[in-house]
């Protein structure tokens, strides 16, 4: 079987996306993550170019990798200096890496009018830098920037600063997309000319922002190259890097050629959730293969075919990535969504009667009310729980009234929060009781939640390791101002599990109680059973 490498730059080019900053420890702890997924090669950084990079090489040398190469990333010499006193390269050759990979110019035009130097001259730079770190004993790639660019422009040029590299010893000769905008057929083509031409192994560094940089890689792969670089969840300087979490898997289940045991490649959904939540970013879910939607099914001709065979709108089985068919209910569901929906909450709901059609028709209504149930799993769970023919509720709302109160009135437009009181009063009927209780908060919704636990603690002891993480409002329809319809999602926890509910009305007190009302519901239905009085 045929094998590629796979190199990892999240810790650097992803590095530079914005809204990331990974400290040491984050880059220590993701680096370990990577190597546990059988990534071959991981850059660390630029040693040199900054203290953290530095640090975290020198912390780095502590690490044990079963799999990974670390690798110092850097750049060609200065114009100006010779290789043996570039600071550059001795940051790299003392980083403590046993592999190093430096940038060099591949596009004419670059080389005049940014680096300022000869055509000649680069090329002597770009020998002299990579033989520098090959007498140190490292093992060196040289990422040839704008390569494809550089191949358009003049491909004679872009090819000898290939060679240049390779008889200064380059392990490998790294082709790059640095502007992202070469199509797959292109990057093919130059590809299968320079692995004529060269006869040395070759690697694809592709960027995202003609959103081909998968396919770029991929198409480069099936013209010879046999190292691969990019970043977990395609991270990355404008609109990224070529996305490993979508390279590794067509590269190993959809072309047979191996970059991580079976076992490894199992754990890559897990990978990049783990990233993503170091880097303090949301999950991305539309991702292929390893976001939450990947495998995501809606419709009910969709839901309908999969009961018979799991396998009809599939593309690879969920698992051998480590993901999980995920089914939703909407307006656009049939009954067969509801039925197996039912089935995985262990509800039999028999395909030829009318129950799943009475629920299908209850969350079409209740959607054009503002509903929505595909992120709200606890929400319809008690949609099915309460068509059970004699459930009971572990208590029922009487009714409420909400108070929002300014004492007095303050000059200054802004004066906020000191001056204002929320208050609460609820009755809900709790074991034949009716307890009826207030309680004040730093807003309407705090001081529902508050009188509402107020009047449940005491049969409920268990809801006060509850606790609401997020509270999320969206205008559905804003041509109606202030009267829009809105829709409500909290979000809950008790420090073990989390759970999701909505609730929608024109009145955003109404549906925040209707998504707080199912929230305690659920939580005493399903995780409290125990802790009763």
């Amino acid at each position: 079987m045929r094998h590629v490498d796979i190199y990892d730059t999240t810790l650097r080019d992803g590095a530079q996306q914005e809204g990331i900053s990974f400290t040491v420890a984050d880059k220590l702890k993701i680096a370990q993550k990577l190597d546990e997924l059988g990534i071959q090669y991981i850059e660390g950084g630029w040693p040199g170019a900054n203290p953290k990079d530095t640090q975290f090489f020198a912390r780095a040398k502590g690490l044990k990798f079963k799999n990974a190469v670390l690798v110092a990333f850097g750049s060609t010499r200065r114009v100006d200096t010779k290789a043996s006193d570039d600071a550059g390269l001795q940051a790299l050759a003392q980083s403590g890496a046993r592999a190093a990979n430096i940038v060099g110019k591949a596009w004419d035009v670059q080389v005049k009018r940014v680096l300022e130097t000869s055509l000649e001259n680069n090329l002597a730079i770009i020998e002299e830098s990579v033989a520098y770190l090959k007498s140190k004993g490292m093992t060196v790639f040289f990422d040839a920037e704008h390569f494809f660019d550089g191949f358009k422009s003049n491909p004679a040029y872009a090819l000898a600063a290939l060679s240049a590299a390779a008889r200064g010893g380059a392990d490998c000769l790294v082709l790059c997309d640095t502007n992202g905008g070469t199509l797959p057929s292109e990057a093919a083509a130059a590809v299968g000319k320079a692995a004529k031409k060269l006869g040395c192994p070759l690697g694809i560094h592709a960027h995202n922002d003609s959103d081909l940089a998968a396919a770029v890689s991929l198409a480069a792969v099936q013209s010879g190259v046999s190292h691969v670089e990019g970043t977990i969840n395609g991270y990355g300087e404008r609109c990224g890097n070529a996305n490993l979490c979508s390279i590794i898997p067509a590269l190993q289940v959809k072309l047979g050629i191996k970059c991580l045991s079976a076992g490894q490649l199992s754990k890559l959904t897990d990978v990049s959730r783990f990233v993503a939540e170091v880097a303090n970013l949301p999950p991305p879910s539309n991702l292929p293969y390893v976001g939450s939607n990947a495998f995501l099914h809606k419709a009910g001709l969709h839901v309908s075919a999969m009961a018979r065979w799991g396998d009809s709108y599939q593309h690879i089985d969920p698992m051998s990535v480590g993901n999980n068919p995920k089914i939703v209910v909407s307006e656009l569901s049939g009954k067969s969504n509801i039925i197996f929906k039912a089935k995985e909450i262990g509800i039999h709901m028999p395909p030829e009667g009318k129950e799943a059609r009475r629920i299908l028709e209850q969350i079409k209504h209740l959607e054009n009310l503002g509903f929505q149930y595909e992120d709200a799993d606890a929400s319809f769970e008690l949609l099915l729980v309460r068509a059970q023919p004699g459930y009971k509720p572990p208590f029922n709302l009487v009714d409420y009234m909400v108070v929002v109160e300014r004492h007095r009135r303050q000059p200054a437009v802004y004066d906020i929060g000191s001056e204002l009181l929320a208050e609460a009063t609820i009755k809900v009927r709790v074991e034949g009781r009716v307890m009826h209780t207030a309680a004040e908060g730093n807003g309407p919704v705090n001081a529902l939640d508050r009188a509402l636990r107020k009047a449940l603690l005491e049969s409920y002891p268990g809801l006060a390791k509850v606790d609401l993480i997020d509270y999320k409002v969206r205008i559905l329809e804003g041509s109606s101002g202030t009267g829009s319809l809105v829709r409500v999602f909290i979000e809950s926890s008790n420090g073990r599990v989390q759970w999701r509910t909505v609730g929608g009305s024109t009145n955003i007190i109404e549906a925040s109680w209707l998504a707080l009302y199912d929230s305690m519901e659920y939580f005493l239905l399903k995780l409290d059973k125990k802790s009763r009085k």
